[in-house]
């Protein structure tokens, strides 16, 4: 298990990895934490001709508010996220509480949260409360910076909607959920999970807004209108949860591999959406 031969690069800004990017061309790849690209290199998954490595750019490791916006910046470790004050995090402890279902502790000492967004694998926790929570790409491309929201990011398997030449810096959530929650089943702790469901919801006597997202059943991180429409407006029992839990198992249309079937995976949306769900108006 070993990459097919590459060209290493190692920059200490934005803009050198900028011109770097533009010098080597479309097929060269960004290292961030390296915990999803090497792995598929290893396995010649992915064979790129050079990797531009950032992780020694200063200016991308935070984890700040700015006005009530949380800014996460592209190296943020999940460590940092695991273990960020409460205060700082504010409406957002659904990421707290999301990063220990984050592979293991190695993967999570190294690994990236802009870089596992940047990834877009539609089991990935924060590709899934990205989405769940409304949140905002910021990317730097030679044509300066633009922001994408999560709703318009995530395109495909392993596809996002960042240009060739350009680097995600920075993820932005902005809108906090009166309460949130991320359920999901793997064989194993740290693996990747087979089938993940996130819900948010906004309670003003009833429920007056509905977010939900199920991860491992489609290309994308998949947001669920048909649950959402169940719960808006309703008391957030245990009849209306089960309903929607089942409008969501209803709605996805999931593949089948050796991990389980088609109908487990519907199952299992099922499950874990009642159960995040239930957690979420707990909070």
């Amino acid at each position: 298990m070993k990459p097919a031969p590459f060209d290493y690069h190692r920059v200490d800004t934005v803009e050198d990895a900028l011109e770097r990017l533009g010098e080597l061309g479309d097929d060269a790849k960004v290292l961030a934490g390296g915990q999803s690209l090497v792995p598929m290199m290893n396995f010649r998954i992915v064979r790129p001709p050079a990797l531009v490595d950032i992780t020694r750019v200063p200016d991308l490791k935070y984890v700040a508010r700015d006005d009530g916006t949380l800014r996460i910046g592209a190296l943020a470790l999940h460590r940092e996220i695991e273990h960020a004050d409460d205060d700082l995090l504010g409406g957002f402890g659904v990421l707290k509480a999301a990063a220990p279902l984050v592979g293991h502790f190695p993967i999570r000492a190294r690994g990236t949260f802009g870089g596992s967004v940047a990834h877009g694998d539609p089991a990935s926790e924060w590709c899934m409360l990205t989405m769940l929570l409304d949140g905002e790409i910021v990317a730097r491309g030679p044509d300066g910076e633009r922001v994408i929201p999560a709703a318009d990011f995530f395109l495909g398997f392993f596809t996002t909607a960042l240009e060739p030449g350009e680097i995600l810096t920075e993820v932005r959530l902005a809108d906090p959920p009166d309460g949130a929650a991320i359920e999901e089943f793997a064989r194993r702790h740290g693996d990747f999970a087979i089938v993940a469901a996130a819900a948010a919801v906004d309670v003003d006597g009833a429920c007056t807004r509905a977010r939900v997202v199920v991860g491992g059943v489609d290309e994308v991180p998949l947001r669920v209108e048909a649950a959402e429409e169940v719960l808006a407006g309703s008391d957030l029992g245990a009849e209306a949860i089960e309903e929607a839990a089942q409008a969501a198992a209803r709605a996805v249309e999931p593949g089948s591999d050796i991990h389980g079937s088609a109908e487990y995976r519907k199952k299992l949306t099922a499950v874990l959406l009642r159960r995040a769900l239930t957690r979420a108006v707990g909070r």
